[in-house]
């Protein structure tokens, strides 16, 4: 229980803090529409569904990265400038760090959830986060064009923060892809490590 607590104090302070520092409020707000309603989505199923420790500690890295990508949109963030410089990179890096953390830490938090609340089998509770992940990418790529061409036009540009890269959406379901990947691979070599009784 006390990791949890850590865990939302925690965010608390990096999602105030991506408030108080922001440079485009309206982008902010858009931007953490899906952060309140996975918060609203963790807090009414706590009493029914308790993630692990671990779980909870992936689940708020991701929410921490993604609340200080809306701190100065994802296209104009600071340590994805240095990404930027580190990697010669002709673009702001963080849109990309992002979809790719988003395969590679919920990956696990989906696997416990299916396992723990579906109860479905464990061969199918391995694999069936991939899929997920790749679905959500592409739904989340869907709802960033409506919101960005139907609903709120003048914000468009930088909530989309594709830096005029018109395969933007493929590359960032790409790397969702990867990450997703990368994580089911380590669960992997991490359970054949470990000895059977």
């Amino acid at each position: 229980m006390r990791w949890l607590v850590f865990f939302s104090l925690l965010f608390i302070a990096v999602w105030a803090n991506s408030l108080i520092g922001t440079t485009d409020v309206n982008n902010w707000l858009i931007e953490n529409t899906l952060t309140v309603l996975s918060l609203l989505f963790l807090i009414f199923t706590y009493s029914k569904f308790r993630f692990s420790n671990f779980s909870y500690f992936l689940i708020c890295i991701f929410l921490c990265l993604h609340v200080y990508g809306s701190k100065y949109t994802y296209a104009e963030n600071l340590f994805g400038y240095w990404l930027q410089d580190l990697l010669h990179s002709s673009r702001n890096q963080y849109d990309r760090l992002v979809h790719f953390s988003f395969g590679l830490l919920l990956y696990y938090p989906l696997q416990e959830y299916l396992l723990k609340w579906f109860k479905i089998p464990k061969y199918v509770a391995l694999k069936l986060p991939v899929l997920i992940i790749l679905s959500a990418s592409a739904l989340y790529e869907i709802i960033e064009w409506l919101v960005a061409d139907v609903f709120f036009v003048e914000e468009g540009i930088s909530y989309l923060g594709t830096q005029g890269d018109v395969w933007d959406s493929q590359k960032d379901m790409l790397v969702a892809f990867l990450g997703v990947l990368l994580a089911s691979l380590l669960h992997y070599l991490y359970r054949r490590s470990k000895p059977t009784n």
